[in-house]
């Protein structure tokens, strides 16, 4: 039925499988998307938002990168906010909701319209490997279709098992099948997997709800948004709400622990830590009366609410009798209950920073597959394994992000390096060079490596060109214009900041804490040269201005951590033939094989004498 050979076969079509089938096919390899529904392709299968604290800066990443994720988030966004920014810029994450049905759509005709790129509905249920090498995949139907490369995103769906209450159903998601054959393969293979969890909460009538008992969250005045494209901006936007649960909401929850799930043994695998479920929040902070929730509309037409914080596995009578004692929703209608769902991922140890396996060539995996959790963390690691299958069979060099370039390098050597038992989800404290990675400069840390590689094109290019030449422009103009008493005390004073009896630079006044470029704007001289430049090159040479000295100390750190990433440790190094290293540091690092000395001393207990044994033994 299908005789040609793909250079690249994607199987799945979640958030990872739509951006590695996306920069396959735009990098020019022959790819095929393989789903069991087309119907569902780019579903947002839990919480209808894109973005949010450090998930946000890797949608920038992905757009930067000539990916989808931000361009599709603009098209079907109904609300906008920029989180944190009563923080410094390192924590300013842009956040969307958007319309569940218009996301998905925009993600069908984004593929539809990209070439070389192919579709097909079926499951896949084995793989062909000859030669501990991939050569395609055979589906449901018993079709055998041929492939250079093989990339799995198989998201929720192997052996996936969902959770009502004391009810078990067989599934991928609510009301589609799981798949099945894959996981038992792999094992076979010499694969090592687990089992993890995840949860949603239920989704209600919004028509039945009392939004005058609830707290209105409106989006930004003058909403931004993820691509740095020419995307369009929001001109309206759907309000959210908050509401908060109660000690009654908590006792009838309480009621029903005994037929839990969760409680009475029937899960036994990990869920996500920083997103329990309602019965886990009452359980674990039992010192706490009440819950935050935030009450989200799935889209512009549709009545449909998503109760986020409400995530649940509890009997659906007790779900539904918790829920009408919640403010607000005392009539609430329920379309469909809350529930958990267990399924396979194989600890991404095992991988190597290209997302290819380490024991089948060819073979790559991305998203919960790997032990993460959320939209952004899986598309991340699409973008990269679609980059790297298509290097991989046209003889081309790895594409790996380090540390220091991308929260999605990060994110990738965390997996690999450390592992993760439970649903790993990303957060600006897990980047030690977050003020360098902030979501305001992903274009100017990424896009000349996407034109590079042949992902972004030639005109995304000389935008960021443009952005860079003139915030250097107006960080000049600052540095250069002085500014005398008279004319810059009064603003001072209205921030109660110390006045100054000597004229100084406008950047020296820029690096006190409330000064910004828009107070400076009410000087005549600042305004006139300034007020020709856009809100992004303002920005940008703003935080370039006020944070300079911390920017330069990460850069010196990064340099420094650099020369440890440059020594390289032999793939074949036998780490059991140095007595001084610790038996765990043995047993580590040849499970991993870091391929430097700075990847090796990542390692969840590895410790800096193992990492000075090495250096030894290195000549270093």
């Amino acid at each position: 039925m299908i005789s040609d050979t793909y250079d690249v076969i994607v199987v799945g079509a979640g958030h990872a499988g739509c951006e590695a089938a996306a920069a396959a096919a735009n990098l020019g390899s022959k790819t095929l998307l393989v789903t069991m529904n087309m119907q569902t392709i780019g579903q947002m299968s839990c919480n209808p938002a894109m973005g949010g604290i450090a998930k946000g800066q890797i949608v920038r990443e992905i757009d930067a990168m000539g990916g989808y994720s931000g361009i599709v988030a603009d098209k079907s966004a109904i609300q906008f906010k920029m989180l944190n920014l009563s923080k410094g810029p390192a924590m300013w994450s842009p956040r969307t909701q958007n319309d569940r049905m218009l996301f998905a759509e925009e993600w069908r005709l984004a593929l539809e319209n990209t070439p070389n790129l192919d579709f097909f509905q079926d499951m896949v249920k084995q793989l062909i490997v000859e030669n501990n090498k991939v050569t395609g995949v055979v589906t449901s139907l018993g079709i055998e279709i041929k492939g250079k490369s093989v990339v799995l995103t198989n998201g929720t769906f192997l052996n996936g098992l969902i959770h009502v209450g004391d009810k078990q159903l067989g599934g991928g998601r609510m009301g589609e099948p799981r798949a099945f054959g894959i996981t038992e393969q792999l094992v076979s293979l010499g694969f090592e997997a687990g089992r993890m969890k995840t949860g949603t909460p239920p989704r209600v009538d919004g028509r039945s709800l009392d939004y005058s008992k609830m707290e209105e969250q409106k989006g930004d005045e003058n909403p931004q948004k993820f691509s740095y494209m020419d995307t369009p901006k929001l001109t309206k936007q759907l309000s959210c709400h908050i509401v908060y649960t109660n000690e009654t909401v908590h006792d009838i929850l309480r009621e029903g622990f005994d037929r839990s799930p969760m409680f009475n043994g029937t899960i036994q695998s990990l869920g996500p830590r920083y997103c329990p479920s309602i019965e886990d929040k009452i359980n674990r902070f039992a010192e706490r009366t009440r819950h935050q929730l935030f009450v989200e509309p799935e889209g512009w037409k549709t009545v449909e609410i998503y109760v986020n914080g409400f995530s649940s596995s509890l009997p659906e009578d007790v779900q539904i009798k918790a829920m009408k004692q919640i403010p607000g929703f005392e009539n609430v209608k329920v379309f469909r209950p809350g529930y958990a769902i267990e399924y396979d991922y194989f600890p991404p140890t095992q991988l190597k920073h290209t997302l290819e396996t380490k024991l089948i060539d060819n073979l790559y995996f991305a998203g919960q597959i790997n032990g993460t959790t959320g939209y952004e963390e899986a598309a991340g690691q699409g973008l990269i394994a679609g980059i790297n299958a298509h290097n991989k069979v046209h003889d081309k060099e790895d594409f790996i992000l380090n540390r220091d370039e991308a929260y999605i390098g990060v994110l990738i050597d965390d997996l690999i390096t450390k592992g993760t038992e439970e649903p790993y989800r990303m957060f600006t404290s897990r980047a030690e060079y977050r003020l360098l990675l902030r979501q305001d400069n992903a274009d100017i840390r990424l896009t000349e490596k996407a034109y590079h590689l042949g992902l972004a094109k030639e005109d995304r290019l000389r935008k960021v060109e443009t952005k860079v030449t003139k915030s250097q422009e107006l960080e000049e103009f600052l540095r250069e214009t002085s500014l005398k008493p008279g004319i810059i005390n009064p603003i001072l004073e209205t921030i109660e900041s110390n006045p100054v009896d000597q004229a100084y630079r406008a950047a020296q006044f820029l690096t006190r804490p409330n000064i910004t470029l828009d107070k400076l704007d009410t000087i005549d001289t600042i305004r006139e040269f300034s007020s020709q430049y856009d809100d992004e090159v303002r920005e940008q040479a703003e935080i370039n201005i006020k944070y300079k000295g911390y920017i330069e100390k990460e850069k010196e750190n990064v340099a420094k951590l650099n020369r440890l990433e440059n020594i390289k440790i032999p793939e074949d190094f036998d780490y059991t033939s140095l007595s001084s290293l610790s038996s765990e540091a043995k047993q580590k690092m040849s499970n991993v094989k870091p391929k430097t000395i700075a990847q090796a001393g990542r390692i969840s207990g590895v410790s800096p004498a193992d990492i000075n044994v090495l250096l030894v033994y290195l000549g270093r």
